[in-house]
């Protein structure tokens, strides 16, 4: 992980989504969401979920979550995510 930052850290992203003055559950509903469902995009890769929290924010997804995004701000392929998380090291 040379060079590359961190992912934000969950107590972050909420604290920042606050700081706009609604919550995820608020975000959730609003996109038609079960008011939970957002909260996914804070423990794994969801690319709706991010683009839906980053906006609210105002950064881009890859902001938040470098470590899923390529250099170039690519996103990752989720299927090399899941089956091997250690693989992701190879693509940078």
């Amino acid at each position: 992980m040379k060079g590359m930052k961190a992912n934000w850290h969950k107590a972050d992203v909420i604290a920042a989504v606050h700081k706009k003055g609604t919550s995820l559950a608020a975000l959730s509903r609003a996109a038609g969401l079960s008011s939970s469902t957002l909260a996914n995009a804070l423990e794994r890769p969801w690319p709706k979920g991010e683009a839906i929290i980053a906006n609210a924010i105002g950064v881009l997804p890859q902001e938040i979550w470098p470590e899923r995004y390529y250099r170039e701000g690519e996103l990752v392929e989720r299927r090399l995510l899941i089956r091997n998380p250690l693989s992701i090291k190879d693509l940078r």
